[in-house]
């Protein structure tokens, strides 16, 4: 979209006022924090102009004028001046913070970081489970109750309970989880699923029975994803007069926190980009809320991309301020992740 310099510098000053004071905008005081040196009337002019393209809009209840999604775009795009943080003041709290051994430590300070620094809510999409098994191991707890143990490539280690028809003996345990160890070890639980239809018959039907469940019930454990995101700062939204200020946007945020579906979508699609990405609601689908915009990093362990972190607010955020505290917290846990 083409706008002409005065048309862009009412715009910019336009935004930068709705943000600041949450008030609409008239032309008088466009005059005076614009630094332009035009009538009144020719800035009504040029405002009426951005209505019409879709920029801004003016409220019912008062003469001033608001920016709409499209003029948010359009600023964050080509009209932000990102402000210029002490990286190095950031830098050694947040190190202090994400010193651990412990990379879901790590990945939870992160949320909480980003939280205290933005004053809005802080989200991290953890690294995706790996879906494949290293080995396996079962362990009777007692008679028909069996402790499921599956360890991924990468050490992590799960379990499941399985609830069988049949009292297995230990030996015949053993037996089961040596010849799934041994014939689909480092596979993923969908590709041993398939294999186990044709390749146990030779077993006996009490064998097949404990392994299919075995491979249901992992296959589930490795896609669980109720810890695949971690939240932190909820309570702070619920005092932003944007988001919370009446009944049915509140039972939109509770609904976003509680269901997190919409979330995962977003940031699942902004860890396939590159850099800080900003989605603005009522123009992204993704968004769950009209007025909220989530502005979002990915980070990586090792050189590859395993999750995305990022800040929740309201569409009338500093986005100036917001963007480098993103952009500087994704880089400091790709580190912290990859030093672990």
């Amino acid at each position: 979209m083409n706008l002409d310099i005065r048309a862009r510098t009412l715009l910019k000053a336009l935004v930068e006022r709705y943000i600041a004071d949450g008030q609409p905008v008239g032309s008088r005081a466009l005059s005076k924090i614009s630094g332009l040196d035009l009538s009144p009337a020719t800035i009504r002019n040029i405002m009426s102009d951005l209505e019409e393209m879709g920029l801004v809009t003016s409220p019912h209840t008062s003469a001033g004028r608001v920016p709409t999604p499209r003029g948010y775009r359009i600023f964050v795009d080509t009209l932000l001046t990102v402000q210029a943080i002490d990286e190095s003041s950031v830098e050694s709290k947040m190190t202090s913070s994400l010193q651990t051994a412990q990379p879901h430590k790590i990945i939870a300070n992160a949320a909480q970081m980003l939280s205290s620094l933005s004053q809005f809510a802080g989200v991290v999409l953890t690294p995706r489970r790996e879906s494949v098994f290293q080995q396996i191991e079962f362990l009777r707890l007692s008679e028909r109750r069996i402790l499921l143990v599956i360890v991924a490539p990468n050490g992590d280690v799960q379990n499941r309970l399985l609830l069988t028809a049949v009292d297995y003996t230990p030996a015949q345990l053993v037996q089961s989880a040596n010849y799934i160890n041994s014939h689909y070890g480092g596979l993923c639980f969908d590709d041993v699923r398939r294999r186990l239809q044709s390749e146990l018959q030779q077993l006996r039907s009490e064998m097949n029975s404990l392994m299919h469940a075995a491979v249901e019930a992992g296959s589930e454990a490795m896609n669980d994803n109720s810890d695949d995101m971690v939240i932190a700062g909820e309570r702070n939204l619920l005092s932003v007069s944007d988001l919370a200020s009446n009944m049915t946007s509140l039972r939109q945020l509770f609904d976003m926190f509680e269901q997190k579906t919409g979330l995962m979508q977003l940031l699942d699609v902004s860890s396939k980009a590159t850099g800080v990405q900003i989605f603005i609601g009522g123009e992204s689908n993704l968004v769950p809320m009209d007025d909220m915009s989530v502005v979002t990093a990915p980070y990586e362990v090792n050189g590859k991309i395993v999750g995305t972190l990022g800040v929740i607010g309201p569409t009338r955020m500093a986005y100036e301020r917001v963007i480098p505290i993103v952009d500087i917290t994704a880089k400091l846990l790709s580190s912290a992740l990859s030093h672990n």
